[in-house]
């Protein structure tokens, strides 16, 4: 890392002189240049090193060959073996899947038919080193220790591009292996087909956390096969195609005359013939592929300019904007088609489809911060969600590939098409996407048949049943809110009503929101706020009652009542914060990270609560809180995230918070003001206008805000709405080192 940031260091002062001499060249010199994709790669992170563009079908990249929990994305920087170059990645998810269609070039012959019962056993594995490995937005290079071989890969939005070059006068061959799965994939059909002498395709079809993944692909490369040993679970086939569960193929390539071997790989969830047509044409330009990959990058990184003298800053910020825009991920081909989960091919008509939605995840920052960065891409993102509803019926919970994998709580693409929505954004139907929020929570399950019983989930019906309600009681807020924008006024009452849910479940005596029986009566007993007892037997998420006793960010003036006064409540949330951090219980939940007091940012459900400080009064909590968590939570190593990044939604928090503002209730249009890190953060929006937030006198000491203007007017609220940062203009606070306990009141 010391090597990286000298690299950084050298690339921002050669920067800095190109700036003065030819300004149009600036932009993509200081952005990309920014950006350390290894942050999170390390810890339990959970991020992936390899190219992608922003929101691109393709994500390759290394795969350690390891099945483990922080092995989630197939690589951690800990690691010093690579398996393989696969096509499909999770950016920080807590659950391993994809690592699809892997590509491995070597320099010998091998022996394919025997069994690998782990990654010692795999014959093409290769030592790597760190110093030896380098990534920037849309590239990745590393040299492979074991065969001597450099291998580069970068990527356009549908099509994987590969360089490897060989030792001079070594065999130059590429294991492409189907059966390759770790952590909880695996395949159950495959195929590979030698086409030509320069092509060959396929299909992985495969079970995991997606549980009908359908995969196809075409590679085609810059010199002709010459040999082939085709293998079909493990035995040699011969002839030109083979199927079976585990397929795989070694190519042999003459070389030419050059030691460089290229290649191109397209996807499909549709088919051959539709990968193919993904596959970009022209020649193996490498390079122009790759540069094409950085304007990409440097255009998404551009929307927001950050100043500040201190490069970490701007290294962790640009990092967070770049982990921020790589998921969703496009999932429909260049004819429209893909695949719905019921195996059906349907057709994306006037928009781009997407799939990895980590929906209980990135409705709290990421949706909300796409809708200033990327309007036009949200549109499509809600229609997407609306296919799969014209499927199941049923709006999204987590979807990957099309499958619904029901990871977590609550339907969370309900807040993402409101928030969209009431901020003006067009290009989805309304009205059919207000029938399927109001069908999804009109429906019966996951609990949602015991929360219209009771108006609460009962502890005794079904688990997690805190967290489950106070997520049903925020979404049926987002559909109060869709109606009454559409004039729809009975089921604005009836939803609004039943988001009051919360109310069943706070204990005024203890402050907490607990379990309650189905007698309504009844609290579950023992009570210990801060037992975890992971995914079972719990009433509470991936935490603890400490962590989950605050989502009712759609309604924090009734929250603040039910605790009896601003005080009371004010001393509860400062008491989370410097609380001990003990976290008791056999079967802790490795989510609970990033802990201050009993707070987690490394856990989603925490994101919001720093805050609520600003409802209750008191914004200077607000501000000393948020500055603490920026200054602890985030930095420029592989560990730089204190939990999984969760496609977007750690780094969505960052750049946000960073900036000085925050979507605590995510739908509702509003954000919070915090403490903002830079001395100066502009917002490119569309249409040529801009939002510039300015911190005068900000430093390490000097977070508390002093005073502000808003275009030199006096401003003295804690929230700026959505429609005022679109008008442009600028935002000015000053800073000092002392709460000014006046401000915002």
């Amino acid at each position: 890392m010391r090597n990286f940031t000298l690299l950084i260091l050298f690339v921002t002062i050669i920067t800095s002189c190109k700036i003065k001499i030819k300004n149009d060249n600036s932009k993509k010199d200081v952005f990309v240049s920014h950006v350390n994709p290894f942050i999170g790669t390390g810890g339990h992170g959970h991020t992936y090193p390899g190219a992608t563009v922003p929101f691109g079908m393709i994500q390759v990249s290394p795969d350690n060959g390891i099945s483990s929990w922080d092995w989630c994305s197939g690589y951690h920087y800990s690691d010093s073996i690579v398996a393989g170059f696969s096509h499909l990645h999770l950016s920080g998810t807590g659950i391993g899947d994809l690592a699809d269609i892997l590509f491995m070039p070597v320099n010998r012959k091998l022996d394919l038919t025997a069994k690998a019962a782990s990654r010692d056993f795999l014959p093409y594995k290769s030592k790597y080193n760190h110093v030896n490995e380098k990534t920037t937005p849309g590239s990745y290079q590393v040299f492979l220790e074991d065969p001597k071989i450099n291998v580069e890969l970068t990527s356009s939005q549908r099509t994987a591009f590969h360089k490897y070059t060989f030792a001079k006068d070594d065999k130059q061959s590429v294991v492409v292996d189907l059966g390759f799965a770790i952590n909880w994939d695996k395949a159950l059909k495959t195929a590979i087909k030698i086409e030509d002498e320069y092509t060959i395709s396929g299909y992985r079809f495969s079970t995991g956390w997606a549980k009908n993944q359908k995969v196809f692909f075409v590679a085609r490369f810059s010199k002709p096969i010459t040999e082939t040993t085709l293998i079909a679970d493990k035995k040699v086939v011969e002839g030109k195609v083979a199927e079976g569960q585990n397929t795989s193929l070694q190519l042999f390539f003459n070389p030419n005359n050059t030691n460089e071997l290229l290649a191109k790989v397209a996807l499909s969830s549709v088919s051959v013939e539709n990968a193919k047509d993904n596959l970009d044409g022209g020649d193996f330009n490498f390079q122009d592929v790759k540069s094409k990959a950085e304007n990409a990058w440097n255009r998404a990184l551009s929307k927001i300019t950050v100043e500040t003298p201190v490069d970490s800053l701007k290294t962790i910020f640009y990092t967070a904007l770049y982990h921020a825009q790589v998921a969703p991920v496009t999932y429909s081909d260049k004819n429209g088609q893909f695949r719905t989960e019921d195996d059906k091919i349907v057709t994306a008509k006037n928009y781009t489809a997407y799939s990895t939605l980590s929906l209980w995840d990135t409705f709290r920052a990421e949706n909300p911060l796409l809708t200033i960065l990327d309007p036009n891409r949200v549109s499509d993102m809600v229609n997407s969600m609306l296919a799969y509803y014209e499927t199941k019926k049923i709006l999204p919970v987590w979807t990957l590939y099309a499958n619904e994998t029901n990871t977590m709580t609550g339907y969370h693409s309900i807040p993402v098409i409101a928030d969209a929505y009431l901020k003006g954004i067009k290009g989805f139907d309304a009205e059919k996407a207000f029938e399927a929020m109001k069908a999804t929570m009109m429906q019966d399950e996951r609990g949602l048949n015991f929360y219209k019983q009771y108006g609460y989930i009962p502890y005794n019906l079904l688990d997690e049943s805190v967290t489950i309600t106070l997520e049903y009681a925020y979404d049926d807020w987002c559909v109060a809110q869709m109606a009454k924008a559409l004039g729809k006024q009975v089921d604005y009452e009836f939803f609004y009503n039943r988001s009051k849910a919360y109310q069943h479940l706070f204990d005024s005596k203890t402050g907490f929101m607990r379990g309650k029986s189905n007698d309504g009566k009844s609290w579950n007993e023992p009570f210990d706020p801060k037992h975890s007892n992971h995914r079972e037997h719990t009433d509470y998420t991936e935490g603890n009652a400490w962590q989950h006793s605050w989502f009712v960010p759609q309604n924090v003036e009734d929250f603040i009542r039910l605790h009896g006064s601003n005080e009371v409540f004010t001393s509860r949330l400062e008491q989370l914060f410097t609380e001990s951090s003990e976290i008791t219980g056999n079967n802790v939940s490795a989510d609970i990270s990033g802990l201050i007091g009993q707070y987690a940012h490394g856990n989603e459900p925490s994101h919001h609560i720093a805050y609520m400080f600003n409802h209750a009064k008191q914004p200077w909590r607000t501000q000393y809180w948020v500055r603490h968590i920026l200054d602890t939570q985030y930095n420029t190593t592989p560990n730089g995230l204190s939990g999984n990044e969760d496609c977007g939604q750690m780094s969505a928090w960052y750049v946000f918070s960073s900036m000085g503002l925050y979507p605590m209730n995510p739908a509702s249009g509003e954000y919070e003001i915090g403490s903002p890190i830079f001395e100066k953060a502009t917002i490119n929006l569309q249409g040529g206008k801009t939002f510039v937030i300015e911190a005068e006198n900000v430093s390490t000491k000097n977070f508390y805000i002093q005073s502000a203007t808003l275009d030199g007017i006096e401003f003295n609220q804690t929230s700026i709405s959505h429609k005022q940062l679109l008008q442009g203009g600028t935002l000015h606070f000053v800073m000092g080192s002392e709460p000014n306990k006046k401000w915002g009141l």
